[in-house]
């Protein structure tokens, strides 16, 4: 289990004046953490000052950068063993945040999944559970919240895919999907979110098509054949299908069943050499 004093709480915040003293004072109230370290990610309305005021270390950006360089750059400022990611919006219960804490160490990756009653609204629900069963077929994992910021990670391990991370809102997915692919022991914490305080930053229709390409980004770079496979397999079937039904009425194989049966071929052939590739590109990690 680890101890309080060996996580660094990381904390991405832009313009979040209105809850971040208070989610400051509750954290440092809940443990004795070894630091906690606000991001301020060139907020206009003073949460820097505030987040200081309330008792945390604050790394500045000189101009907006997005939550995922704040949480990269926090993640790099951490001198903790294990980094606890919270969101600054109030959201997330300071004594979860010890019960995440206490898993740590077994697992690799605590995450705090929540219940669909307390997500957002009845379209972000649904919009959460698209990517939760996608997600979870293409990892061949249970997946019951994808998208939550609320989390706690080895640091070490956390480091290892920093690299992966954009700068934009996909810290969660991006980080979910390469610790379950690199075989990492993660675990999906059940949490009541509270309310949060403020509008959400996050847009469905505008954010939603970026959550879906960065799943298929990870899953093709750890295990391409999960998406290669099913788009030859339905080639290969369609394919079959339209030139059988064709020699039955028509007596001929068609030029597109054809093309549709040498597209499954070749994007079968591009899918293993993906596989090798991503091997090659994982040999010796430890």
């Amino acid at each position: 289990m680890a101890d309080p004093s060996s996580v660094s709480i990381v904390i991405p915040a832009y313009n979040e004046s209105e809850s971040i003293a208070d989610v400051v004072t509750a954290l440092r109230s809940a443990a004795a953490w070894r630091e906690i370290i606000v991001v301020d990610d060139a907020s206009s309305d003073g949460t820097g000052e505030k987040a200081i005021a309330a008792g945390a270390t604050v790394v500045r950006h000189p101009y907006n950068m997005g939550n995922g360089a704040a949480v990269k750059n926090g993640i790099r400022r951490a001198t903790g063993d294990y980094v606890l990611i919270v969101d600054a919006d109030g959201q997330h219960p300071p004594e979860v945040a010890v019960r995440l804490v206490e898993r740590l160490g077994e697992y690799d990756l605590v995450i705090g999944a929540r219940s669909r009653a307390t997500q957002a609204t009845q379209a972000r629900r649904a919009g959460n559970g698209a990517l939760n069963r996608l997600a979870s077929y293409l990892t061949g994992r249970e997946i019951p919240d994808l998208t939550s910021g609320f989390r706690g990670a080895n640091a070490a391990a956390l480091r290892e895919f920093i690299h992966l991370i954009p700068n934009g809102f996909s810290t969660p997915t991006t980080t979910t999907l390469a610790f379950i692919k690199a075989g990492y022991r993660v675990t999906f914490e059940p949490i009541h979110a509270r309310q949060r305080t403020g509008q959400s930053k996050i847009r469905l229709a505008r954010d939603g098509a970026k959550f879906l390409m960065i799943i298929f980004k990870i899953i093709t770079i750890f295990s391409p054949l999960r998406i290669f496979v099913p788009i030859s397999g339905a080639s290969f079937l369609l394919g079959v299908a339209y030139g059988v039904w064709n020699v039955v009425l028509h007596a001929r194989i068609p030029n597109g069943s054809v093309l549709l049966i040498l597209f499954a071929v070749v994007v079968f052939l591009v899918g293993l050499v993906s596989e090798q590739i991503s091997a090659l590109r994982f040999e010796g990690r430890r």
